[in-house]
């Protein structure tokens, strides 16, 4: 089988995520792996906290910790969110490990080897209030393009323009608040990107094609305007720093390299991370899923639109610059932005549902399922109260649970605790089985196409062909006058949950193992693993023998009362003002 290498957006570690950076990278990569997974490949799914950079040591200051302290804790409370949610990650890393500085010097030595690194004296802002010089981020104003107010010195989060600190109108110091700046000369690497422009290009135009139109339009669209120079130091303490034995005076003087320099480089690093932290006795080589694996690894990279430019083509010239054969991104599944009534979540002005609220209202797989329903794949998608209700009650609470709970629970009460046996299938079951063929086929064709929307909707009508059933053979009427009929309906419903537990798992993981733990099936029936259902397994509906004792699990889904959705409306209101405790800094 393949060998597929998975990554998602790194998370920035200042503060715990909302529901967007959730569906719109972790999520979506997470569904992709574990269905590939069943599937038979062998998958490295691979991600980490992003932790250097500008805000990183503004919310330790906020928090009023040393930055090194405050990236350790919050990695350790993202990883709890993540857990939660169950991610299944291979390995969860830190940017600021030692092997991300190991391979992101090395990166770096290559190019400047190669000719697309050089010093550049450049004019930077200073703060006289701060009495230092400011990183882009570590600048805030006004956009010129679309006039946001709180455009950071890289880039507007509002149009996701690319900029330089001195582009910004009224600018200001986001340490201090002061106006008072001026434009003083130092010294900083640059990425000479212009020189790689045509390699870049060729690069793209070889795989964007296969892309989404979001992805690949945005890496066309940054060529067409044409790749610039790119400063990737700066003035910071906490970063990758500047290798001493290339460039010496700038080491002496602080420099680290750019976060964004760094920051997917750690794709591979985190990778070594994983490959290190192996037990004793287990052997992982990291290097055959990123180096020389062109031919015998798939990767897929999973994130927001605002990270495809850095990722489509900031990224791949420095691989491409490195002149070392790197492993370079396949396919890059974008998504567009989750808005929250209308207006984007927002880490900085704590605007949405976070993450680790979330579970505290409820389990994952509630939120799991919505938010894949719902992916801002082609547009933008709203949350609302309202709407995540209809879709929990209709889809989990109505469609799925209620049809295992009065499946098991009916044929408990008539039948006992073993699954009925009955009488042969028949004509109906044989066109369930057809259908339910067509139906999981569909279904693995979606998911193949990481459409998740369209996957969502053929999962929900594997689940409702179920209920179809259910209602055409009413097994509580058959028990009256032919108990064996009722049996082999029960039968027949009985072997559609185990299907659901196996198809389900990637979006349900917790309802799809209290599904499969409903049957005691012996150790050795292929059957008890979560292994994926061929198209004669799917028409055969007989996984789950007759005789096989069986369970009936708690409630898998709960509605949404009028009570549940008028406490959270008047907790998190319109979009105004809902947030996390833990949140802190600026938005990555």
């Amino acid at each position: 089988m393949a060998r597929h290498l998975i990554t998602s957006a790194l998370p920035y570690i200042n503060g715990i995520k909302h529901l967007g950076n959730m569906v719109g990278s972790m999520l979506p990569a997470d569904v992709y792996s574990r269905y590939l997974r069943q599937r038979g490949h062998d998958v490295l799914y691979i991600c980490a906290t992003d932790e250097h950079g500008t805000p990183a040591e503004l919310a330790a200051q906020e928090a009023g910790l040393p930055v090194a302290e405050f990236c350790a804790r919050a990695h350790e409370q993202q990883k709890a969110v993540y857990d939660g949610f169950r991610l299944s990650f291979d390995y969860f890393g830190r940017s600021s490990s030692p092997q991300n500085r190991e391979i992101t010097q090395e990166i770096a030595r290559e190019l400047h080897a190669n000719g697309f690194i050089e010093e550049r004296a450049i004019r930077q802002v200073y703060s006289n209030t701060d009495g230092r010089f400011l990183p882009d981020r570590y600048i805030v104003g006004t956009c010129p393009h679309c006039g946001y107010d709180k455009a950071r010195g890289d880039q507007c989060e509002n149009c996701t323009r690319v900029l330089d600190p001195t582009d910004l109108l009224e600018p200001r110091s986001a340490i201090s608040g002061s106006a008072d700046l001026e434009v003083r000369e130092t010294t900083h690497l640059f990425l000479l990107q212009s020189k790689l422009t045509g390699q870049v290009e060729d690069w793209v135009a070889e795989h964007a094609d296969e892309w989404p139109v979001l992805a690949s339009s945005i890496a066309r669209k940054w060529l067409t305007e044409g790749l610039q120079d790119r400063a990737i130091t700066r003035d910071l303490e906490w970063g990758v720093p500047v290798p001493a034995d290339v460039w010496p005076e700038l080491a002496a003087s602080g420099k680290v390299f750019y976060v964004w320099f760094d920051a997917p480089i750690e794709y591979i690093g985190a990778t070594k991370e994983w490959s290190d932290a192996a037990p004793a006795g287990e052997l992982r080589d990291w290097k055959s899923w990123w180096y020389e694996a062109d031919e015998t690894v798939r990767y897929t990279e999973f994130m927001a639109k605002d990270n495809v430019p850095f990722h489509t083509v900031m990224f791949p010239a420095t691989i491409l610059g490195s002149r070392r054969p790197w492993k370079k991104v396949d396919y890059v599944k974008a998504f567009n932005w989750l808005t929250y009534y209308g207006g984007k979540f927002s880490t900085s002005q704590k605007r949405g549902i976070f993450t680790d609220v979330a579970l505290e209202l409820l389990p994952a797989d509630y939120w799991r399922y919505f938010l894949m329903a719902h992916a801002p794949e082609s547009d933008d998608s709203s949350f609302t109260w309202d709407l995540f209700a209809s879709v929990v009650n209709k889809d989990l609470a109505d469609t799925l649970g209620n049809f295992v709970n009065r499946v098991l629970t009916f044929s408990r009460k008539r039948f006992g605790d073993e699954v009925p046996a009955g009488h042969a299938a028949g004509e109906a079951e044989e066109r369930l089985g057809a259908q339910i063929a067509e139906l999981l086929a569909d279904y693995e064709t979606q998911l193949e196409a990481l459409n998740f929307r369209k996957a969502t909707q053929s999962l929900r009508a594997l689940w409702s062909a179920g209920n179809a059933y259910l209602d055409e053979k009413a097994p509580w009427l058959q028990v009256k006058t032919d108990p064996e009929a009722a049996a082999l309906t029960l039968r027949t419903a009985m072997n559609l949950i185990h299907l659901y537990a196996v198809v389900s798992e990637p979006f349900v993981p917790t309802a799809a193992q209290a599904m499969r733990e409903a049957f005691a099936l012996p150790a050795d029936a292929p059957a008890r693993t979560l292994d994926w259902v061929d198209a004669a397994g799917a028409r055969a509906l007989d996984a789950v023998p007759a005789g096989t004792p069986f369970t009936v699990p708690p409630v898998l889904f709960a509605k949404i009362t009028d009570e549940d959705l008028a406490t959270w409306s008047a907790r998190f209101g319109g979009g105004e003002q809902p947030g996390s405790r833990h949140n802190v800094g600026t938005e990555q």
